[in-house]
């Protein structure tokens, strides 16, 4: 036993208080900057949806979501963002196929092009959320002013920190960063604690989170009927419609490099992207105008009437909005893949609970979000933490938990949703 004890690795030496009390302050204002900016592009966009999708309908007489204006609004912003990419300086970063959540630090020139292709792409419709492009944005920004401001310091601690305001912004809480810090920290060697290292993220996505809930007040509780204690029907559930979510979202991810490399025989934004904004348009109208925009008021849309629509009307909509985050994702828009998973998870899980009404809404739409983002993201814990934030109920976590397990082993070791700059799929 003391030759077993004397082999032990012994555990990281703590960091000592007085080295981690310097990086509150900078935490503090980076998390509060980035979330302000993520509020000022989140607001702008919403200002111009409005103008686009209701004013100017409005004034000329045509149908807010007719197939008409939805082919002409998702081309007319295929157009605009290809100019942005083709015409402005930098070219509004790089193939957005290529990145995922833990950014590059972009050069500034690089910046207001991408800020302007994600608020037009936020505003037209193409099935992305805002969070790859902005991550970007944050970590480019705090990093030239860290730099400039505090020379001294690490230069690699500005994007983390801006990584980790981001998403508490994104999320309107901390957890969420705590989260995929802790899953990005478990495969590097570090001579620190993880809560040393996790700390000054932490104070930053905090910071993040309480300024957009002060401002804005976000909420992803979709208030689905109440899910009392789990019962072994529930698991089975859960076990069936988060593989079944998993499978679903890997034929996209399959499907991924083909895609991209299809529109990339155009070879020119111009021509790439518009072509992408009509095979949108063509999807918008056939699984209607809820398969639009990043998907999140659309999810709630859906989830006050739970029983609203036909099992096979929830089954479109689920099959569209895969379809349409894959094209948008692979001609050229830029825009993160979280949010329409999201709406992809509760449409099928509200499919399940219209076919079978055994299965409880929140079931349904918890492990069918589990499912998808595993597949999409790969990312275990935030998956987790989506589904169970979705539905707010304690007793279906340990559902989620176990159904996670058969769902990952079909999505681990597959491709994930990203490209290589040469095109192949990254593992």
């Amino acid at each position: 036993m003391a030759q077993d004890t004397a082999r032990q690795k012994p555990s990281a030496p703590a960091t000592p208080a007085r080295a981690l009390l310097p990086s509150i302050l900078p935490a503090l204002v980076v998390g509060v900057l980035v979330s302000l900016l993520f509020v000022l592009v989140s607001g702008v966009a919403e200002q111009l949806e409005h103008v686009l999708w209701k004013n100017l309908p409005d004034a000329l007489g045509i149908g807010r979501y007719s197939v008409l204006w939805m082919m002409v609004m998702l081309v007319a912003t295929g157009i605009a963002v290809g100019l942005v990419v083709w015409k402005v300086p930098g070219h509004a970063g790089p193939d957005p196929a290529t990145t995922g959540l833990d950014a590059p630090v972009l050069p500034p020139v690089v910046l207001p092009g991408l800020v302007l292709a994600t608020m037009l792409m936020l505003a037209g419709g193409p099935s992305l959320g805002p969070e790859n492009p902005l991550i970007a944005v944050n970590v480019g920004v705090a990093y030239w002013l860290g730099s400039k401001l505090l020379p001294r310091a690490p230069g690699q601690v500005w994007p983390v920190l801006a990584e980790a305001g981001t998403i508490g912004a994104l999320f309107g809480t901390p957890v969420a960063a705590a989260l995929l810090l802790s899953e990005a920290m478990a495969g590097r060697k570090t001579d620190r604690p993880l809560w040393d290292s996790v700390f000054a993220p932490l104070v930053a996505a905090a910071a993040g989170s309480m300024t957009v809930t002060l401002l804005d007040h976000p909420s992803f509780d979709l208030d689905l009927p109440a899910f009392g204690t789990p019962g072994w029907d529930d698991l089975l559930a859960s076990l069936v419609i988060a593989s079944a979510g998993a499978l679903l979202a890997m034929c996209a991810v399959r499907a991924f490099p083909y895609v991209h490399a299809a529109f990339a025989r155009l070879r020119h934004p111009m021509l790439m992207l518009p072509a992408g904004g009509v095979v949108l348009g063509l999807l918008a109208a056939v699984g209607g105008h809820l398969t639009l925009f990043k998907g999140l008021d659309e999810v709630g849309e859906l989830a006050r009437d739970p029983d609203g629509w036909t099992a096979g009307e929830f089954a479109t909509m689920t099959v569209v909005k895969l379809a349409a985050l894959l094209v948008a994702a692979s001609c050229g828009f830029r825009g993160g893949r979280i949010f329409p998973a999201v709406f992809v998870g509760v449409a099928l899980g509200l499919t399940a609970h219209v076919l079978v009404p055994a299965v409880h809404p929140a079931v349904g739409v918890a492990t069918g979000v589990l499912g998808v983002l595993l597949a999409i993201t790969r990312q275990g814990w935030v998956s987790l933490f989506v589904a169970a934030v979705l539905v707010a109920s304690p007793s279906i976590i340990a559902l989620l938990c176990i159904a996670s397990l058969p769902a990952w082993l079909l999505v681990t070791g597959r491709p994930q949703m990203q490209l290589r700059e040469n095109g192949s799929a990254v593992r």
